[in-house]
């Protein structure tokens, strides 16, 4: 589980800061591509990674039979603590929904607090009536083993072109889907609220009709003034 006041400092940043926050960090890889805001996704939502792997469909695996399986969505599914968010690499494949309305129901009474993925989903009423928050690619209506092959869970992935590892930090929100590495997530936290701060600040300059040169980024002399007024010194 997420310490929660890391999770309330990166609640209150948005994605785009944080994104910019952890470019100044070396990190640009961190926003996917794919996943946006499709059902129950109106608030910004923070939680771990529970990774999850889908392999292109071979016909001997990819059979209405392997959901009864010990290696299964369903079985994966089970071992989701409360709090994560679900991060689905679906090789952006956008034929087969990897899953419908039972499973994020499941999801959901599991206290699972949302499903990402850079491929799409099926049972489109039912998922939205089951609640959970889901950031994907689509619909469609054809089940998962139409075009894919689950291999496993909590192992490292690819998700719309990002590399996430479990237990990494899930961001998201309208602007779609950050990833911020386990290792970095105090400080990003940390940063991301100075940053919210500052530009806040810089927002109301511009309402007062600031020019921006010099106002954004903020150059010596505004950043000494921004200090000043807001307590830093």
């Amino acid at each position: 589980m997420l310490d929660k006041a890391i999770a309330d400092a990166l609640r209150a940043a948005s994605t785009a800061t944080i994104t910019t926050v952890l470019l100044k960090k070396g990190i640009r890889r961190c926003w996917m591509q794919g996943p946006m805001p499709y059902f129950n996704a109106s608030e910004r939502l923070v939680g771990r990674a529970f990774t999850l792997r889908f392999v292109p469909a071979r016909e001997d695996l990819a059979t209405p039979e392997s959901w009864s399986s010990p290696r299964s969505t369903r079985a994966a599914i089970e071992d989701m603590p409360e709090g994560c968010i679900a991060v689905v690499d679906s090789m952006g494949v956008t034929d087969a929904g990897i899953f419908g309305d039972i499973l994020t129901a499941r999801m959901k009474k599991r206290g699972v607090t949302a499903l990402v993925t850079d491929g799409v989903v099926r049972d489109a009423v039912g998922v939205e009536g089951a609640a959970l928050p889901v950031w994907c690619s689509g619909v469609a209506a054809p089940p998962s083993v139409a075009g894919l092959t689950f291999v496993g869970w909590q192992e490292p992935i690819g998700c719309g072109g990002v590399a996430v590892f479990p237990d990494d930090v899930i961001v998201a929100d309208q602007d779609g889907v950050v990833v911020i590495p386990a290792a970095m997530v105090e400080d990003v936290a940390k940063a991301a609220v100075e940053q919210e701060r500052l530009e806040l600040w810089i927002m109301r300059e511009v309402d007062k009709g600031v020019p921006l040169p010099g106002l954004y980024p903020p150059n010596a002399e505004t950043k000494a003034r921004y200090d000043a007024e807001s307590g830093n010194v």
